[in-house]
């Protein structure tokens, strides 16, 4: 099994027992929500942070990931508020 298809298989699988963590234990725990905000929060973060190279670039590099998290709560309350 080559480098590229263990790399492509352990997000998958992470993938998949994570999916049937939340489905099976649902009703078992009930701070899960919170638990996942948190954790598609800090994603969000890492993405900003390390996938776009301009947004760590200069000085001023907190103002840019400010930036989109207020820009992409706005998104989600829009997107609530219309339907």
């Amino acid at each position: 099994m080559s480098t590229y298809s263990i790399g492509l298989l352990l997000p998958l699988l992470g993938t998949m027992l994570g999916s049937a963590f939340v489905f099976f234990m649902r009703n078992e725990i009930p701070v899960l929500p919170y638990l996942l905000a948190f954790a598609a929060g800090a994603m969000l973060y890492v993405v900003v942070e390390e996938l776009i190279p301009e947004a760590s670039q200069g000085k001023h590099s907190n103002l840019s990931t400010i930036g989109f998290a207020v820009r992409f709560v706005l998104m989600m309350i829009l997107d609530v508020v219309l339907g």
